[in-house]
């Protein structure tokens, strides 16, 4: 009953918010909620405010855990490498079905996974692209299936959780361009093809997607086991192309503002209790990113 409240909740905020006055004014809102934020956004090195600026100029930047130099790089690798023989390859009877998830058992049997999106640094990093203090909606381990079904997040859509929506992606096997890569249009193109669309939000199969576009303009992100994406997921259409060859292994880091008002559909990886539980070492800024509906 509260999945069907919360669903007609968002239909009605969303229908709400396409009112011209209405989106004048929280337009007005957001932008000083930037401006008072400001002074708040934590100090990063010159790296990492060069990475921030490339995502708010292109929508993605592709990087590696390499690269990163994240301290706690080798537990999550590691981790990863453990569960990923207990995903298992079967789907459920639904003839739609493309990709399996990690249970929150087996993602609280390796916290370090969820742990690994807390990282402080990856936090503040998030919070300069956003311009708001950061809300954390958990680690989704993911399979990917090679079954060519176009579905769901397999066909092109705009995230429209809030204004700004941010994904860390991580590859845990090599991905190829017949290996499920996440593609995406290029910002600029994407506002083009939002306007021409006259798209506000719901998913595009390709078919349909390449009247208005050349395949030429997608980008399909490709690389090694341990490969890093950047993504502005509301600011860019994107997808995950179907995997051809073999199944694709990706772990997605999700993180909005905590705006809760203008959030729609963003609940956490894990339960309330493993929350608690997984939080009990966790510093302030942490367990006010997990916790951020209560503040």
């Amino acid at each position: 009953m509260y999945k069907i409240l919360q669903k007609a909740r968002n239909k009605l905020t969303k229908k709400i918010d396409t009112i011209p006055f209405i989106r004048y004014y929280a337009e007005l809102a957001y932008q000083t909620e930037l401006e008072k934020h400001i002074s708040n956004l934590p100090i990063i090195s010159i790296s990492d405010l060069d990475l921030v600026n490339k995502i708010k100029h292109e929508g993605v930047v592709i990087t590696s855990l390499e690269n990163l130099k994240i301290s706690s790089n080798s537990k999550l690798f590691q981790a990863a490498e453990n569960l990923i023989p207990k995903i298992s390859p079967s789907i459920s009877a639904r003839k739609n079905d493309f990709t399996i998830h990690a249970s929150s058992q087996q993602i609280m049997e390796y916290p370090e996974i969820f742990l690994w999106g807390l990282e402080e640094r990856l936090l503040n990093i998030v919070e300069n692209y956003l311009g708001l203090s950061v809300a954390y909606h958990g680690a989704y381990f993911r399979r990917d299936i090679a079954n060519q079904i176009e579905q769901g997040s397999r066909l092109w859509h705009i995230d429209k959780e809030d204004r700004k929506v941010l994904k860390i992606i991580v590859y845990l096997n090599d991905i190829t361009e017949d290996k499920g890569p996440f593609q995406y249009i290029p910002q600029a193109l994407t506002a083009k093809l939002v306007q021409s669309l006259k798209y506000t939000s719901g998913y595009i199969r390709d078919q349909t997607f390449q009247g208005v576009v050349s395949p030429a303009n997608y980008k399909s992100c490709t690389g090694v086991a341990g490969t890093v994406i950047f993504a502005a997921t509301s600011s860019i259409f994107h997808r995950g192309k179907p995997p051809v060859v073999a199944d694709r292994f990706a772990i997605f880091f999700d993180y909005t503002s905590r705006r809760q008002k203008q959030l729609f559909y963003c609940n956490s990886s894990l339960p309330y209790n493993d929350l608690l539980l997984i939080a009990k070492n966790l510093s302030k800024q942490q367990k006010d990113c997990i916790f951020w509906q209560n503040s």
